[in-house]
């Protein structure tokens, strides 16, 4: 039978305890009786005065690394101010202390402080503990995290998407999600989140039954048991994927960038869209309810929205002299999905097409990493409009001069050329398959662009799809494809979870792509030398 986990996200306010804030126990000969969870405090008249101790309730995460610190998640049980302590080694002597906020009900009891002033290019290692009421003490929760170089350094990067999708959950009779476990064996510097970290709109339930006959059993709780549309529910989804033992050892001990795509608020969401009425959603509005998305992962993930450009997401992280990260928002900002053949389409929208092209142009590093949350070359249908030529990504198919959203594209990669900007690469997940892409003029109906290339990997625990056809406009060839012989795979066939990798050597600047199942083994390889 399945598991049963209950959502340490409240439904609504933080879980109550059995015990008041404030329990006076009697001293025996014995000494004073202390329940679990409880820290007891002395009093002059005999009693104790028992506080309840606040408690770490979904690990702790690191984000958005810099030179001299990084970000750093928790979340907490009741209200609780959240100390971070740093030091060079796990013995935390001579630790730096960092006092953070005030952990409430209005974040859900999840906050982050960014540490400062540690030396680049080191291994820290941290410690997490709440401060409660009355000075009461959580639990200690340890990890590490390497602050960025200062120079020319060797970098070791992941990158994957869509955790929990298609009715995939933390399946028990596996261990859980095992592929996060693979990953952290790697020992990356760095993990790039490449959206639907959360699948809000694929209730869970106890089991599967597959096509052939095998059970996919999920542990399931109550925030998973329906499509997230309060608030409390798209938390839910977060906490859910959180009681896994193999993420939450993940997110300790690997600085993440977390981006977003569809799933977080619904399948295929844009501006103004509305969820097909078939779907049993009493809330239709995409733009509601990806409001109540936007708070939750800024919540839940290690992301600080204020350091983004947009004051929301789209960023540029820089790790060092040999790479600088640009971290693209492909949903906020686009039109209409069945608006991808107009003249002058969106999928960045001006702003962030112009801080692109310029933070391009002005970047120093060796390589230039584009997250981009959709592939640029790969024909992606909206689904949820069969009857209509709607498309999610870029590409509209037509094989021609670029067009609708294309025509944003063509001007970064036009600007690129144009400005001479070298070691431009493309990571991409969304399509749950992974492949290799080399773009080339000679064969693109768009030729004023350098060839490049774009790498796509997923899912992390998800149905398995694919292949998409590609778009002629900028010229894709598909060098590498590793996708399921069937559409939506389980991850019971882990052979095709993917998560990709990227290499940095410090000495000789080559950058090397692998493209990885769940278990580790590498699919392809492909070598890219720098620019002289």
């Amino acid at each position: 039978m399945a598991s049963h986990v209950e959502s340490s996200a409240p439904q609504p306010g933080f879980p109550r305890s059995a015990f008041s804030r404030r329990t006076l126990l009697r001293a025996s000969a014995a000494g004073v009786a202390v329940a679990p969870g409880l820290v007891a405090c002395s009093t002059d008249s005999g009693p104790a005065i028992v506080r309840e101790r606040p408690k770490l309730t979904h690990g702790i995460a690191v984000g958005d690394p810099r030179g001299d610190g990084a970000l750093i998640w928790a979340r907490s049980d009741s209200p609780a101010t959240l100390v971070v302590e740093t030091a060079a080694t796990e013995s935390f002597k001579d630790a730096k202390r960092f006092r953070g906020p005030l952990l409430t009900p209005d974040t859900d009891g999840t906050g982050r402080v960014r540490v400062n002033g540690l030396p680049a290019n080191s291994q820290v290692h941290y410690r997490v503990t709440l401060e409660g009421e009355g000075g009461a003490i959580s639990e200690p929760l340890t990890g590490v995290f390497r602050t960025v170089p200062d120079t020319a350094s060797d970098i070791k990067l992941l990158w994957s998407g869509d955790v929990v999708g298609q009715g995939y959950g933390i399946n028990p009779d596996l261990g859980g999600m095992k592929i996060f476990s693979a990953m952290a064996a790697r020992d990356p510097h760095l993990f790039i989140h490449s959206g639907d970290s959360i699948y809000a709109d694929g209730p869970l339930k106890e089991s599967l039954t597959l096509p052939d006959g095998r059970i996919w059993r999920n542990t399931v709780s109550e925030a998973k048991s329906a499509v997230a549309q309060t608030l409390d529910q798209f938390r839910g989804n977060y906490a859910y994927n959180l009681t896994d033992q193999n993420y939450l050892r993940f997110n300790a001990s690997v600085a993440q960038i977390a981006q977003w795509d569809d799933h977080e608020t619904v399948n295929n969401w844009y501006p103004g869209g509305l969820v097909a009425a078939t779907k049993g959603y009493s809330e239709r509005s995409m733009d509601t309810l990806a409001v109540r998305s936007w708070q939750a992962f800024h919540e839940w993930m290690p992301v600080e929205p204020t350091e983004a450009v947009d004051g929301r997401l789209y960023r540029k992280v820089s790790y060092g002299p040999l790479l600088d990260v640009f971290v693209l928002d492909m949903r906020t900002y686009k039109d209409a999905n069945d608006e991808n053949v107009s003249p002058n389409g969106r999928i960045f929208g001006p702003a962030q097409t112009r801080w692109l092209i310029d933070g391009l142009r002005d970047s120093t590093a060796t390589w230039k990493i584009v997250a981009n949350d959709l592939p640029l070359g790969l024909v992606v249908k909206d689904g949820e409009q069969p009857d209509r030529s709607a498309f999610e990504g870029p590409a509209n198919g037509d094989n021609g001069a670029p067009s609708g959203r294309e025509s944003e594209v063509a001007a970064v990669l036009g600007s690129i050329k144009a400005n001479k900007v070298t070691g431009v690469v493309w990571l991409t997940a969304d399509v749950h398959y992974t492949a290799a892409h080399h773009y080339s003029p000679n064969r693109a109906a768009f030729q004023d662009f350098d060839e490049f290339w774009e790498f796509v990997s997923g899912p992390l625990n998800a149905g398995a799809f694919g292949p998409n056809p590609l778009d002629g406009t900028f010229g894709p060839e598909a060098v590498f494809v590793h996708a399921p012989p069937t559409q939506n795979a389980s991850p019971l066939d882990g052979a095709y979870q993917h998560f990709g990798e990227v290499l940095i050597d410090g000495k000789s600047r080559e950058l090397t792509v692998n493209l990885c199942d769940a278990s580790g083994k590498t699919l392809f390889t492909q070598r890219l030398t720098p620019a002289h």
